[in-house]
C-alpha cells in the first residue's frame, strides 16, 4: 500500500480519433500537501482529473488513491476522493441541505453520522440551508460544490477551477476554508488559471503541456529556476538607453525610468547598474522585481512547446 495520497505511474490517455491527452505521465502527491496541478487549456489537466473520478477509461498505466488502485479497488478509491468540478452542477429545486444529504446518501453515509449542518456552517450556507440551490449566488454555489465533494470526509480532495469567475472577497473565503481542511490532514490538490493563487498556497507544483509531465517540483524550487531578473532605474534625466551584452531586454518606462531584464546565470545587478552608469547615465532610485511562478511557468511551456 502506497503511502503517496496520490501516485500515477505511466499514465496515458487516448481518445477516439487519435488525440493523446496524457503521455507517460508520472508522480505523486504526498499525503498533507496542498499539491497544485498546473498547465494550459487543453494540456490534460481534466482528463487527468476525470481518470481519478472514475469518469473517463485511461489507456495504459496505473493510478492510485490512499493507496487504493482505481480499477482493482474502485469502491475504497471513490470513497477517498472529494471532487470540486469546474462546473456548477447540482439539482437547481433541491435545498443546499438536500443536495448534502443526497449526496451523502449516495456514499452510503448513515444518518445518524451524516455532517449535513456541519459543512453548511463551514461554508457559510446555514441561512441558505432552505433555500433552492437556483437562487444562491454564483459564489454561493460554489461553496456549496466544495462541501458537496466533502461530504463523505475523503481523505483527499481535487479543486478542478474552484475560484474562476468569483470575486476576490469570495476567493478569500474559499482558501481560508480550504486552508483549514488541511490543517485537518486533508490533501488537497488544486487547478488554477491564477498563478499568484497557486505561488502562494500550493506546497508543490507539477505542470502538465501537451499531455506530458515537465516540472514537479516544491514551489518554492520551482519559482528559483527562474533565471530572469528585471531591475528598474530611475534616471536623472532621460536619456538614450543604454546598450550591454549582460541585458536580455531594456524598456523605457514613464518618468525617466527603464527597465533592463538580464539573466541571473549570466550577469549581476552590480554589473547592471555599472554598465547603466557608463552610459553616463546618472541613477537616482534603484528596484528590483524577482521572478514568480507565472514566468517559470510561461517559460516552461513555451520551451516545451517549440
Amino acid at each position: 500500500m502506497s503511502d503517496a495520497a496520490i501516485s500515477i505511474r505511466h499514465l496515458s490517455k487516448t481518445y477516439a480519433g487519435g488525440k493523446q491527452a496524457l503521455d507517460d505521465v508520472s508522480f505523486d502527491v504526498e499525503r498533507g500537501l496542498i499539491f497544485g496541478l498546473l498547465g494550459p487549456n487543453g494540456a490534460g489537466k481534466s482528463t487527468l482529473i476525470n481518470i481519478l473520478a472514475g469518469l473517463v477509461n485511461k489507456t495504459s498505466g496505473h493510478a492510485s488513491i490512499w493507496g487504493f488502485d482505481i480499477n482493482e479497488n474502485p469502491r475504497n478509491a471513490k470513497a477517498s476522493i472529494g471532487i470540486v468540478p469546474q462546473e456548477i452542477m447540482f439539482d437547481p429545486f433541491f435545498t443546499p441541505r438536500q443536495t448534502l444529504d443526497l449526496q451523502a446518501g449516495l456514499y452510503g453515509v448513515p444518518k445518524t453520522k451524516r455532517q449535513t449542518d456541519a459543512l453548511l456552517r463551514a461554508v457559510h450556507l446555514e441561512d441558505k440551508a432552505e433555500a433552492y440551490s437556483r437562487t444562491l449566488s454564483g459564489g454561493m454555489k460554489r461553496r456549496l460544490l466544495i462541501a458537496k465533494a466533502m461530504v463523505h470526509s475523503p481523505p483527499v480532495i481535487i479543486l478542478d477551477e474552484p475560484t474562476a469567475g468569483v470575486d476576490i472577497e469570495l476567493r478569500q473565503q474559499l482558501w481560508e476554508y480550504v486552508t483549514e481542511l488541511n490543517k485537518g490532514g486533508v490533501t488537497v490538490v488544486l487547478t488554477t488559471h491564477y498563478l499568484e493563487e497557486a505561488e502562494q498556497l500550493c506546497d508543490r507544483i507539477a505542470i502538465i503541456n501537451h499531455g506530458k509531465l515537465i516540472a514537479n517540483e516544491p514551489t518554492r524550487d520551482l519559482i528559483g529556476m527562474a533565471q530572469e531578473k528585471v531591475v528598474v532605474v530611475t534616471l536623472e534625466h532621460a536619456g538614450t538607453p543604454p546598450d550591454s551584452g549582460c541585458f536580455e531586454k531594456v524598456e523605457v518606462l514613464e518618468g525617466n525610468r527603464i527597465a533592463i531584464t538580464y539573466r541571473k546565470d549570466k550577469a549581476n545587478a552590480g554589473e547592471v547598474l555599472r554598465a547603466v552608469s557608463e552610459a553616463g547615465l546618472n541613477i537616482i532610485d534603484v528596484s528590483t522585481r524577482e521572478a514568480d511562478l507565472e514566468d517559470v511557468f510561461l517559460n516552461l511551456t513555451r520551451a516545451e512547446a517549440a
